[in-house]
């Protein structure tokens, strides 16, 4: 079986490290089933986001979303969101849909992954 690796782009590493310890702990403790889930699944069982056929999964994990892609090697996230943020973002907008189909239509949403890939602000 070849090793299965958690990548962090460095936005993504940064919100970790910004996190409380605990905090840290329980999300990194979370993943643990994650890499036998995306193995033996299509990934169904997370939310879906598209747009120009960059697929991104959703994986909540308490008041957090976890922005991620499958990887050769394993996943690779891109952010990991506090899930007030988006409410606080959709009420603001007025946006009525789930929370997936919202994003995938935002452009900004796709430029805030495109910049977490060399970024290592957020």
């Amino acid at each position: 079986m070849n090793t299965f690796q958690i990548i962090f782009t460095p936005t993504s590493a940064a919100e970790v490290a910004r996190m409380p310890k605990e905090l840290q702990l329980q999300i990194l403790g979370d993943f643990r089933g994650l890499p036998q889930h995306i193995l033996e699944s299509e990934t169904d069982d997370f939310g879906k986001l598209e747009s120009d056929g960059h697929v991104l999964h959703r994986f909540r994990l308490g008041d957090y979303r976890v922005y991620f892609e499958r990887h050769q090697l394993g996943v690779l996230v891109h952010r990991i969101l506090n899930r007030h943020t988006l409410k606080d973002f959709f009420f603001r907008s007025g946006i009525k849909v789930g929370e997936d189909e919202a994003l995938q239509e935002n452009p900004k949403f796709w430029q805030l992954i495109e910049a977490a890939k060399t970024s290592g602000n957020s």
